[in-house]
């Protein structure tokens, strides 16, 4: 049976793919986050998992705001890497695992989640970025084979907090059910707290920030129980993107141990963060499943 060897929490602000692409990282503005990376990205590189399901949001790359799924999945075998306007990342290509995909799809279809199924894709920073977080070197291919998970937080109404825990619990189920004998990593992405426009443009909430880093492991309920008014008020309109934290949450299972965090402020005035767990024990009943 597949296992969920790790969870990995991690903003994908797109200047943290350009700083590693234009070899920024040990500058003054940089190295902070860089330094902060080092343990876990050692630890990961010691776990590799054989497949990563990346929950992320397209940024109006791949899906414009005509058609925009609350959670979709994607069911290839390759995705192309986005052009984001400035000609596509030089970053390998992600290779799926479309039967796993479709294992997934059939699965959260029966315990009542509607995917929109993707059999094409482009993927842009909202994934690579992640992926290079985990493997800053990947060469000519990622060291895994890639699921995009697609989460709507940009267009109201985004999906609720509870109903991302909800979701990442029956994708843990999913996972574990499939019959193959493979390591399995999920990655929940976006936040920290940021605002890109409009009157409080380059908000940042550091106490909130922080709470939530502390109870995405201790209390993931609390943080489920959270409106999408107030993630918008007290972490930015982009903020919301946290959401995604709580898929990978709710994947994980009860017990978990935290292997590394950190956070830290980069040069585009966002907020960012990463911290990363591993499960203990199996799942059990006392994290909310979908009712």
């Amino acid at each position: 049976m597949a296992e969920i060897i790790w969870g990995l929490a991690t903003s994908h602000v797109p200047s943290i793919g350009a700083a590693m692409d234009r070899e920024l990282t040990a500058t003054d503005q940089w190295k902070g986050l860089f330094e902060g990376y080092a343990p876990a990205r050692a630890w990961m590189a010691e776990h590799k998992p054989d497949v990563a399901i990346v929950v992320y949001n397209d940024h109006a790359n791949a899906l414009g705001f005509d058609m925009v799924p609350t959670f979709g999945i994607g069911t290839a075998d390759h995705y192309d890497v986005a052009d984001e306007g400035f000609g596509p990342r030089q970053v390998p290509d992600v290779i799926g695992d479309a039967e796993l995909s479709e294992h997934l799809l059939v699965s959260l279809v029966d315990d009542g989640f509607d995917l929109t199924v993707m059999q094409e894709l482009d993927v842009d920073h909202g994934l690579t970025v992640p992926l290079s977080v985990y493997t800053p070197d990947p060469g000519d291919a990622w060291p895994c084979k890639v699921i995009p998970f697609v989460v709507n937080v940009l267009q109201f109404p985004q999906p609720t907090a509870k109903r991302c825990l909800q979701l990442g619990v029956a994708l843990g189920k999913a996972i574990r059910s499939y019959p193959k004998d493979i390591k399995v990593a999920v990655f929940g992405t976006g936040g920290m707290s940021h605002q890109l426009a409009g009157a409080r443009a380059g908000l940042i909430n550091e106490e909130f920030d922080r709470e939530f880093l502390e109870k995405i492991e201790t209390d993931p309920e609390a943080l489920a129980n959270i409106s999408r008014g107030e993630y918008v008020e007290k972490a930015g309109a982009e903020g919301i993107e946290m959401i995604m934290w709580l898929i990978m949450r709710g994947a994980l299972g009860d017990d978990i141990r935290r292997i590394h965090d950190t956070y830290f402020v980069p040069a585009s005035n966002t907020a960012a963060a990463l911290a990363l767990f591993e499960p203990t024990d199996e799942p059990h009943p006392a994290l909310e499943t979908v009712s």
